[in-house]
């Protein structure tokens, strides 16, 4: 029997009942890299010596009679976090020697729980793209169509389980970084809340892994179904027993409903900053049926929705603020030198905005920010969640221009800002709410396309659950043809 595309949830049941050993699950697991990652390039580096002692770990563990949330599973982790003894460079080949010495704290935890490490994932330089690509280790390729993107900048991570190569993978998101790569590849991925997820060793190297809090990004699961994000994340939530850790315990509520006919949903199409292409919108039609086949009372448009306008502008600002630290002294200088119109309000201007944001900028977004986390509140006592674009397009082909606002992406014939289509992203991610992203069908070409499920802050098990019931409607994953 093949192994490679069960899901953790099924591999481990069969590890419970004696049908396959941790060491089989791994050994295929590296036979299938071995022969097909080398035109996929998704696992930047492998780990197999130590995959395999894990391996042989696990079983004698289970042996004793011991279990564990992922014991003898076999997974990737995304090249950003520290993995002691493997290179870390986040895509700079300044530091394509630095090797950190100890497990970032998610790394800890699902070894701790009994994972198998098979490697770490490409990314793209500082995980400032929408595709994965490096001077280090050079391009990945979309399992689906190998002249397209995988996404970014988790795209090795999601070409990883899409090419059944390990069943889940530690990943991140701060533009929509595990959830754009789920979306091309046909995989599931979840931005936790904001601060759900204790991040220590997810910073870019050579820097020390401090337990710190990050503004807007995130760290989370990424697998092939949709009870597999719960299965990991319930391994990874919590705080950091440096800091929070010390005097909380996470109590994630339930979610808010078991069935979709108790659901109330706002399915949202259209951006004022962005068009939504017509492979999108009929995934989005395909949910929106599903939804309402099973029940679900289902709007398209709400007073109580904060003004998507102003919260793209503002998620800009913010994201380039927090992105500026790694901005070279020449280009911020430029940006500082800029004398922007006091009308223009474009995306493109948000951004440089951000770039130079004194503390008193960042503390009058921030307000701004608190404002619409209090309209969000006021729409989620009303709906329970929101279905909406992750991008506006499908994987689109490789563009490796060195500026990112030179780039543009096509929309249904027609070029717009390639920046601009983090909009959707943003959505979820300025506010810090969860976010899941499931596979929704097929483009006419044939390529994956998903959608997210937004919930309610700290309440990530009701979109969690909310994905279960619409795989169970829709279907999941397919693997590439």
């Amino acid at each position: 029997m093949e192994w490679s595309f069960l899901s953790a949830e099924e591999l481990s049941a069969a590890l419970r009942a004696g049908k396959v050993s941790s060491v089989e699950l791994t050994e295929e697991a590296i036979e299938r890299i071995e022969r097909e990652d080398g035109a996929i390039n998704a696992i930047c580096v492998r780990d197999f010596d130590r995959a395999r002692e894990a391996a042989r770990r696990a079983d004698a563990a289970r042996a004793r009679g011991e279990d564990g949330a992922l014991l003898g599973i076999p997974l990737t982790v995304k090249e950003c976090y520290s993995v002691a003894g493997l290179p870390k460079t986040w895509g700079m080949p300044q530091f394509k020697d630095f090797v950190p010495e100890e497990d970032a704290l998610q790394v800890a935890r699902v070894r701790a729980a009994g994972a198998v490490v098979l490697g770490v994932t490409n990314v793209p330089r500082m995980l400032q793209d929408l595709q994965s690509f490096n001077g280090i280790y050079g391009t990945t390729n979309n399992p689906w169509d190998h002249s397209r993107t995988p996404g970014g900048s988790s795209g090795g991570s999601a070409a990883a389980l899409a090419a059944g190569f390990g069943a889940l993978s530690l990943a991140s998101d701060i533009g929509g970084s595990l959830r754009t790569p789920a979306h091309f590849c046909g995989v599931y991925a979840h931005k936790p809340s904001l601060n759900l997820v204790a991040m220590r060793g997810m910073v870019p190297p050579p820097m020390p892994a401090l337990p710190v809090n990050h503004d807007l990004a995130v760290v989370g699961p990424m697998a092939r179904t949709a009870r597999d994000l719960t299965l990991l994340l319930d391994v990874m939530a919590g705080p950091d027993p440096l800091t929070l850790g010390v005097a909380h315990e996470l109590a994630l509520p339930p979610a808010r409903h078991e069935h979709l006919k108790d659901f109330k949903i706002l399915v949202l199409e259209d951006h004022p900053r962005m068009p939504t292409g017509s492979a999108v919108r009929a995934g989005l039609d395909r949910v929106m049926d599903a939804l309402v086949d099973g029940g679900a009372r289902v709007e398209r448009h709400s007073p109580l929705l904060p003004d998507l306008d102003e919260a793209a502008v503002l998620y800009m600002q913010l994201l380039m603020s927090n992105a500026s630290l790694g901005v070279p002294d020449d280009q911020y200088d430029q940006a500082r030198a800029l004398d922007l119109s006091p009308d223009d309000d474009s995306l493109d201007a948000g951004r440089l905005r951000g770039i130079v944001f004194s503390h008193r900028d960042w503390l009058r977004a921030n307000n701004r920010r608190e404002l619409h986390r209090a309209g969000w509140r006021r729409l989620f006592a009303e709906f329970d969640a929101v279905v909406c674009p992750i991008t506006p397009t499908p994987a689109f082909p490789h563009d490796h221009q060195a500026g990112i606002a030179e780039r543009r992406i096509d929309i249904d014939g027609v070029d717009y800002p390639f920046f601009d289509q983090l909009v959707w992203a943003g959505l979820a991610t300025m506010p810090g709410l969860p976010a899941t992203a499931i596979p929704a069908g097929r483009s006419p070409e044939g390529l994956p396309v998903g959608v997210q499920l937004i919930g309610p802050m700290f309440e990530d098990r009701t979109p969690l659950r909310l994905a279960e019931l619409l795989e169970e409607k829709i279907g999941g994953f397919q693997a590439p043809k």
